[in-house]
């Protein structure tokens, strides 16, 4: 019997094991003991996307750990007849009617929601649904992932490449918007509540060959680090989880343009970006990029296809991560997972910080400014003007 036909309602409330591979990875969740607060009482947690490699693993955390989760699902992707999307979801949900999880209350935490993040009417509706059920709501996680892998110039070939750029808006900024302003009057008027935001390091480094995706996630997080400004006094507590790049396009659906011929040849990091996401694939889409004759009007989309054992490194950092952040009483701002990740961001800000120097006379030499203030300046003190 295939995944498909062992399925049941989706309207079902839904669980499954506690990865066991994760036991691997327990010296990562001792770090962040000392950084984790206990809380009195299970939380409620709301994920925009209940299908990534990422999602699922954090649920069988958080099931494991007596929390309630309900997360959100693509009516497009619940429904797909490409079963690596969706196969490890069912596999948690069939777990979830066993009778040793049932026992475990596992069924009764979990609940997945048919639900479109890019129409505003239903992730309103997904929300008041899990405030129904479980009578409340601590955690928005906002985990929606999605990447177009293309030039600048390949986005612009056709019509149909550009309107990948207004699908990968859609997919990581305004899906997690609709989300984001359908909880906030719940969130203010209970004077509580955590918004996680799972971005990636791109929300600070340019990378060549997905120049949307970067872009989409700069504009999230843009809009996070106002929103939380707004929503403080209302103590309402917001953070951005940075990850490496590959964390997230490998989480999620990819988008490949037809190559143009320009770029075949072109910058090293393109062509070797394109080739590592092309390899992870299949098959299938290695013939069609290295096929001379292919049909240059041809846009590729496909979802990652890894091992259990190639998931679980890909992913259980950041998901110990985002537990571990969810729970803490006063949480970052901004968390980086991984050391990489980390080196890359310090020396991007290293960088900006030496060119700033660079030219830090140049910027203060403007005639509005006094002398004593372009001195200030130089030096990085803070002087008021009089004008």
């Amino acid at each position: 019997m295939s995944m498909r036909e062992q399925k049941t309602s989706e309207n079902d409330n839904m669980p499954m094991n506690n990865c066991n591979s994760g036991n691997k990875f327990r010296p990562l969740l001792n770090q962040f003991i000392s950084f984790a607060a206990s809380r009195s009482s299970p939380r409620v947690w709301f994920l925009t996307s209940g299908l990534s490699p990422i999602s699922i693993r954090l649920i069988r955390k958080l099931l494991g750990h007596g929390e309630y989760i309900a997360v959100g699902l693509r009516p497009i992707e619940i429904d797909s007849k490409d079963e690596d999307i969706s196969n490890e979801y069912w596999e948690l949900v069939n777990e979830c009617q066993s009778e040793k999880r049932q026992a475990e209350g596992w069924k009764d935490r979990f609940r997945g929601i048919r639900c479109e993040g890019r129409a505003m009417s239903q992730c309103g509706a997904a929300i008041a649904e899990t405030i129904q059920v479980y009578g409340r709501i601590d955690i928005l996680l906002c985990c929606t992932s999605e990447g177009v892998v293309g030039t600048v110039e390949e986005l612009a070939m056709n019509q149909a490449t550009k309107s990948l750029v207004q699908d990968q808006f859609e997919s990581i900024f305004y899906s997690h918007v609709n989300y984001i302003k359908s909880i906030l009057p719940y969130f203010r008027e209970k004077n509580n509540g955590h918004i996680m935001i799972l971005s990636s390091i791109c929300g600070h480094l340019g990378s060549p060959g997905i120049s949307m995706f970067c872009a989409a996630t700069r504009a999230l997080e843009g809009y996070c680090d106002s929103l939380a400004y707004e929503i403080a006094p209302f103590n309402v507590k917001l953070t951005i989880i940075q990850t490496n790049k590959e964390v997230n396009l490998l989480s999620g659906r990819l988008k490949f343009t037809p190559r143009q011929e320009p770029y075949e040849n072109g910058h090293k990091s393109v062509i070797k970006l394109r080739n590592i996401l092309a390899s992870v694939i299949d098959g299938h889409l290695k013939a069609t990029t290295d096929d001379t004759t292919r049909d240059n009007e041809k846009i590729i989309s496909k979802y990652p296809c890894l091992s259990d054992e190639s998931r679980d490194k890909l992913v259980m950092e950041t998901v110990f991560a985002l537990y571990t952040i969810g729970g803490h009483v006063n949480p970052p701002i901004r968390h980086i997972v991984g050391h990489e990740a980390v080196a890359s961001v310090k020396e991007r800000l290293k960088n900006a910080s030496e060119e700033l120097e660079d030219y830090v006379k140049v910027g203060c030499s403007v005639d509005i400014l006094k002398e004593e203030s372009r001195q200030a300046a130089h030096v990085g003190d803070t002087v008021e003007l009089n004008l």
